[in-house]
């Protein structure tokens, strides 16, 4: 059994709102979790589906032969670091704005390869 993996460094998203969607899918098979992201309309979603892919492609390179079997061990999102703004509010004060960014980690477990 080898885990395949990929990952999606410093994507401009919070983690909190691709978080969700990698509960969503862990534990799915491939084509099942890729299913579940497909009809989601938010953006996470569609970048969570992007890195699921090329997991995907990732185990199909390394000569897994049974695309259908694989299943999805590992989804998780961490957080990144952020870009950190100030805004001007009233009587001279500023508020912080924090940019966030997110990490996202998809790995797959290869019943066999080669």
């Amino acid at each position: 059994m080898a885990l395949v993996k990929a990952t999606h460094r410093f994507a401009r998203i919070s983690a909190t709102k691709v978080r969700p969607f990698a509960d969503l899918i862990r534990g799915m098979s491939v084509e099942e979790g890729l299913n579940a992201l497909r009809y989601q309309p938010n953006r996470g979603a569609r970048m969570l589906e992007k890195v699921l892919q090329s997991a995907a492609a990732n185990a199909e390179d390394r000569g897994a032969r049974n695309i259908e079997r694989l299943t999805i061990t590992d989804a998780r999102v961490d957080g990144g670091p952020a870009f950190k703004r100030i805004r001007p509010r009233a009587r001279g004060m500023a508020f912080p704005i924090r940019r966030r960014f997110a990490h996202i980690h998809v790995g797959i477990q290869v019943p066999e390869i080669g």
